[in-house]
């Protein structure tokens, strides 16, 4: 019998905290820099074993349409966008290729989108452009009841002026406008019905926002729910914030200068990981158009996984 011994391979493995300057606050993200070769049930147990809300891997370019392009797994599914990894994934690029201020083309599953690489002295701030902005159905009726249940809300709680709707730019969550931090904070929901309301509404994440941020310059806090992709609670969301931006634009929620609107939300307070978001949108007769969303970053620790 003749044995055929496997070839292995060594990558390099990074935890980066995201949406943050401090170790152990913002949103933990796994990023493999180097990631050719990889399966895709290799790159689903990596996830796993990194149990951080998603992991980022990172694929050399074969054209010359995109730079480098990004997969995204969660501990138990891959999905096609994520925020905060992204963010995480081009500041080790960043780092380690020692990058100049530079914008690049990054392939991911809703298309390719442009990110920004802002160097500043030693360190980097990432930028990414966000995907399509679609807003989708307002939940209603019985399934605003169910919602409102599970998250322990009552109509009262709700911000009046905010309807509940779902909105994607890339990568969907529903908007849930509320009226005080107090509450956000003590919010503990019945993950299981918020799973099985999912398969019922097409959307995984839950965004619970208000303007009751607590801090001068800080437009928003929230707190975003997705246990149908394994996420109980995401400590610091782009693919939340970002939407967001575009639903206060659309709602005319805010007051802006008819070409572009900026602000700072806050997440993962409760959680004791407080992150900080920059978003920005841009908009043409009134409605937005396009979404960035930026922040910086911070490595934990970095290894390496022979596989």
């Amino acid at each position: 019998m003749i044995l055929i011994k496997a070839i292995m391979k060594t990558y390099n493995l990074y935890q980066v905290d995201a949406f943050t300057k401090e170790l152990f606050r913002g949103n933990p993200a796994g990023v493999v820099l180097k990631a050719d070769g990889l399966i895709e049930s290799q790159m689903q147990d990596i996830a796993r074993e990194m149990n951080c809300s998603e992991t980022a891997f990172i694929f050399s370019s074969n054209n010359s349409k995109y730079d480098v392009w990004v997969r995204y797994f969660t501990p138990t599914v891959e999905v096609p966008l994520c925020g905060h990894a992204t963010i995480a994934a081009h500041y080790v690029r960043a780092k380690v290729l020692g990058l100049q201020t530079s914008t690049l083309l990054s392939k991911t599953g809703v298309g390719i989108l442009p990110v920004d690489i802002i160097k500043d002295k030693n360190d980097y701030k990432i930028i990414m452009t966000q995907g399509k902005i679609e807003f989708g159905k307002v939940i209603q009726d019985k399934e605003q009841e169910v919602l409102l249940k599970a998250l322990g809300l009552k109509v009262d709680d709700l911000d009046k002026h905010c309807p509940i709707q779902i909105v994607s730019a890339g990568h969907s969550k529903v908007m849930i406008g509320i009226k005080n931090r107090n509450k956000l904070n003590k919010l503990s929901p019945d993950l299981m019905v918020l799973k099985q309301l999912s398969k019922q509404i097409n959307c995984n994440g839950y965004f619970i926002f208000t303007f009751d941020s607590g801090e001068p310059n800080i437009l928003t806090a929230g707190r975003m729910f997705a246990p149908a992709i394994g996420i109980s609670e995401d400590p610091v969301t782009g693919n939340a914030n970002g939407p967001l931006g575009a639903y206060l634009v659309h709602h005319k929620l805010v007051k802006h200068d008819g070409n572009k609107f900026t602000f700072i939300g806050k997440q993962g307070e409760t959680i004791k990981r407080t992150g900080y978001v920059d978003v920005t949108v841009y908009i043409k007769n009134n409605e937005p158009v396009k979404v960035q969303v930026g922040g910086n970053a911070v490595i934990v620790f970095q290894t390496k996984i022979t596989i």
